[in-house]
């Protein structure tokens, strides 16, 4: 680090969680503003690929993250009549790799824990405005905050404040699909290492994931997501859930005993996604990360990965070039480069799995499975699952010792909850 930074982080969500840890480490002076008075993780469950992995095994978490998260080595997709649409695993792409299934309760309880306190975290607190040229925030309030060195804004998906990046706005739309989704008991569920879904062509889809456990909670769950319109979202709860059941067991009878735990509407919460991308990132002192920089849907599940990767970048660029116009930009061509084909084949994906386009669907289905298998089409198709395919044709590279750490088996780190920070 060439100097110490006043930092202010806007967001407590996995990127500016990660942000916290890693500017506090290096020394600067951090300030970090959640709208929320009690801050917690918003979501049921995500699958943590070797990318994201990565990061936390460099920020000494990925014992810490094994201990609760559940080991996933397959994706697979089937239609209701159990024929195979995808069927894809990390064993094709090495041997020692494989993604973790995890709840966002317990990567937020262990980002929380790994600040240890460092920086100062300002809850209820929202930041409606940022003086890009004087690092100035400006809350709901009217109170002013700073002046700070660099603002970074990681208020997530629906940011209020990538607004602030002069000319940088490509796109910026809410996605019509969405979904419900809620935490399951896993109990005899067989297939504990794999993503399992379910497709009826692309207007319903119904997903089970391993997630493993949390502080606080020792009992293994499914994160579970059901694909419907989010103009749907108030007719569901109307027509009740009698019919809806009816559906999902006749859709998915081999999971029934997983969705008898279903039994009241508000079990389930509501998930709406949005299209961001920046043509440009940062401006003054402004700069953007997570969600809100690079938005997208969910059908590659690289969220939080993203924001991971977004975090260890930012700090690197500012330990090679101190704060300033150069860090910003390095750091922003360093993460377009790998968040940009990911944003590209999210947009392409989603229409095949979440919407009302039957054709695309059964084309979906024909296709999907081939390309898999082609030479070419697999790796790029593995790439892409594990978060390493960078641009078009290159691949952002994994450490040996960090592949060699995910090989083993993981160490017994029991991590208890602990309290919010007001």
């Amino acid at each position: 680090m060439k100097e110490r930074l006043r930092i202010a982080v806007i967001g407590y969500g996995t990127a500016g969680q990660a942000l916290a840890v890693l500017l506090t480490r290096d020394g600067h002076e951090v300030d970090i503003f959640e709208r929320v008075p009690t801050p917690g993780p918003v979501g049921a469950g995500f699958l943590l690929q070797p990318s994201g992995l990565q990061v936390l095994w460099q920020m000494g978490l990925l014992d810490p993250v094994r201990a609760h998260a559940a080991p996933v080595h397959r994706l697979y997709g089937d239609t209701p009549c159990e024929r195979a649409v995808m069927d894809m695993g990390y064993s094709g792409l090495d041997a020692r790799l494989h993604g973790l299934g995890m709840q966002r309760g317990a990567l937020f309880t262990l980002l929380d824990q790994a600040r240890e306190g460092a920086g100062q975290l300002h809850v209820g607190t929202t930041i409606t405005s940022v003086d890009t040229a004087q690092g100035r925030l400006r809350d709901s309030e009217g109170r002013q905050h700073g002046p700070f060195d660099l603002v970074v804004a990681a208020d997530g998906a629906a940011s209020t404040l990538r607004g602030g990046v002069e000319d940088g706005m490509a796109l910026d739309r809410v996605y019509p699909w969405g979904a419900l989704w809620c935490l399951l008991p896993a109990e005899d569920w067989p297939h504990v290492q794999e993503l399992r879904q379910r497709y009826v062509a692309a207007r319903k889809m119904i997903g089970l994931l391993p997630v493993g456990t949390r502080p606080g909670d020792d009992i293994p769950r499914l994160s579970f997501f059901w694909s419907l319109p989010r103009a749907d979202f108030e007719r569901w709860q109307t027509d009740g859930m009698a019919p809806w059941l009816d559906e999902l067991h006749a859709l998915w009878p081999q999971a029934s005993a997983r969705f008898a735990h279903l039994q009241d509407a508000g079990q389930l919460a509501r998930a709406v996604y949005r299209d961001a991308v920046m043509k440009r990132w940062h401006h003054g002192r402004l700069v953007l990360a997570g969600d809100a920089a690079h938005a997208m849907s969910p059908q590659l599940g690289q969220g939080v990965n993203m924001a991971l990767l977004d975090a260890l970048a930012l700090r690197d660029t500012l330990r090679t070039h101190g704060a300033g116009e150069p860090a910003l930009q390095a750091y922003q061509a360093q993460r377009r480069a790998h968040v940009a084909v990911y944003q590209r084949w999210s947009r392409w994906l989603t229409p095949l799995f979440q919407s009302d386009r039957d054709v695309w669907a059964k084309a979906r289905d024909v296709l999907l499975g081939p390309m898999g298998k082609m030479p070419g089409g697999r790796g790029h198709m593995l790439r892409v699952l594990s978060g390493t395919q960078h641009g078009w044709f290159g691949a952002l590279p994994l450490q040996p010792d960090f592949i060699q750490a995910l090989s083993q088996t993981p160490a017994t780190a029991p991590i208890t909850a602990i309290p919010m920070r007001a």
